[in-house]
């Protein structure tokens, strides 16, 4: 690492009279790619405490000594995996930090997947074939379970810890790791059974004062709130000091319902833009010091609409506040198509690469900030048609010839037979044969208040 003198001799006179004064220097170096040693523009560079990216040829300026609570430098550029060294280690190279190229290819597994030993070694049969490289992993699913044992105090106190499937979380992740797993934590926000039931104060209610409950009979908790969002951003904390590389938030929006519900603040589209956006915001500043990606699940449709969708999801927004964007490329989820293509689960290729053409065309980012989800499921909006091989492979195709940072299935049973991955017949354990609990068997859904 190279030190740069920033002052002249008034500086060095006023460090030498002032011991508890930093020494004021600059700390640069240089990003690359571990292969091609070419630079690797707007990579994220951190201390932990001090954050800036690096120019069109990878280079960086940092000023100050590495003070953050990382005690080390950290870089990160979506398309590769994390990196960090100590300040030695950076001498030692001249200031260089090489990052590798690595495209997630992901398997969705439930807080119930993860435990079940079956479906848990099914997927890292898939894995073993060489087929995936990583796990979407819920800690805090769907009914807003937080399966392993959390130090969270709103965690132990409002039924959020009445299963256990992970006993010890960093475990768990150095056991992924082992096996050359990029290991991703799904996190559901808002939608949050136990918390808003437990307090009512922090749900969102209808207009007679009832808690809400969604199609599905759950209730959400209130985006406004802030004491909400530090419970989320907490989890993600967990997550990130258990080791994940990448922190997915899903369900990150308002519940979307027709009907008129009353929150904490006035639901216009600026100020439920706003709070979702407070949200990332603070997530990003509270993940600093653990050098993992932040991304965010968000509706199809919301690469097609330039509004909110009345949910507080708009991709200008979003964007810039998450590493990578995932949005729900279902073709089932399409239920009005898009231009020129009436029946989606007919097009899923077109499905897939004109809604990332689209979101691109707005924002202006890199291919490889989305990572987008694919359908894993049988059809449920139209004909009721298997997605197996073909229509998997279809998808898949969609979002490579886009560039995307690889791409996520998911199957809500976590069954991945009938995808046409290798290992995924062959990994299939049939005493495993039993009915899931409901909320993994549940389909996705774009249906009104959900």
């Amino acid at each position: 690492m190279r030190h740069r003198l920033l002052g002249g001799l008034a500086c060095l006179l006023a460090t030498a009279f002032s011991p508890a004064a930093a020494p004021a220097f600059a700390q640069e170096g240089r990003v690359i790619d571990s292969v091609t040693g070419a630079g690797i523009a707007a990579a994220t560079i951190s201390d932990g405490a001090r954050v800036t990216q690096t120019d069109a040829t990878g280079h960086f300026s940092l000023s100050g000594p590495l003070t953050g609570p990382a005690g080390r430098l950290m870089a990160r550029a979506p398309g590769y995996r994390a990196g960090a060294a100590t300040e030695a280690e950076l001498d030692a190279r001249d200031g260089t930090i090489r990052l590798r190229r690595f495209q997630p290819h992901a398997l969705y597994l439930s807080a119930y997947g993860i435990g079940a030993p079956t479906l848990r070694e099914n997927a890292l049969a898939v894995v073993r074939a060489g087929a995936a490289n990583a796990l979407v992993i819920d800690i805090k699913g769907d009914r807003g379970l937080i399966p392993y044992p959390s130090a969270i105090p709103l965690a132990q106190q409002d039924g959020a810890r009445e299963m256990t499937t992970i006993p010890d979380l960093a475990a768990l992740v150095a056991s992924l790791h082992a096996e050359g797993v990029y290991a991703i934590a799904r996190i559901v926000v808002f939608k949050d059974e136990p918390l808003a039931e437990a307090r009512p104060d922090l749900a969102v209610h209808l207009g007679n004062g009832a808690v809400f409950r969604d199609r599905k009979g759950m209730p959400w908790t209130d985006p406004f709130q802030p004491e909400v969002r530090d419970y989320n951003i907490a989890v993600a904390v967990e997550a990130a000091r258990a080791g994940f590389d990448e922190i997915q938030f899903d369900y990150v929006r308002f519940p979307d319902c027709p009907e008129r519900l009353r929150f904490a603040g006035v639901p216009t589209q600026a100020t439920r833009l706003q709070a979702i956006a407070a949200l990332l915001t603070e997530a990003r500043r509270r993940l600093l010091p653990y050098n993992v990606y932040l991304a965010a699940d968000v509706f199809g449709y919301v690469c097609w609409n330039f509004d909110d969708v009345g949910i507080g999801q708009r991709l200008e927004e979003i964007m810039p506040l998450v590493d990578y964007l995932s949005p729900m490329l279902y073709p089932s989820g399409f239920q009005y198509g898009i231009p020129g293509y009436k029946n989606p689960v007919t097009h899923a290729y077109e499905i897939v690469r004109q809604s990332l053409d689209r979101a691109r065309e707005r924002v202006g980012v890199a291919p490889e900030r989305f990572r987008p989800w694919l359908q894993a499921f049988k059809d449920y909006a139209f004909d009721r048609r298997p997605f197996g091989p073909d229509e998997v492979a279809t998808q898949i195709r969609a979002a490579t010839d886009f560039g995307t940072d690889g791409w996520m299935l998911w199957n809500p049973r976590n069954d991945y037979r009938g995808t046409g991955l290798p290992g995924a017949e062959a990994a299939w354990m049939p005493e495993h044969a039993a009915p899931l609990p409901a909320a993994v068997s549940a389909s996705p859904s774009s249906s009104s208040c959900s």
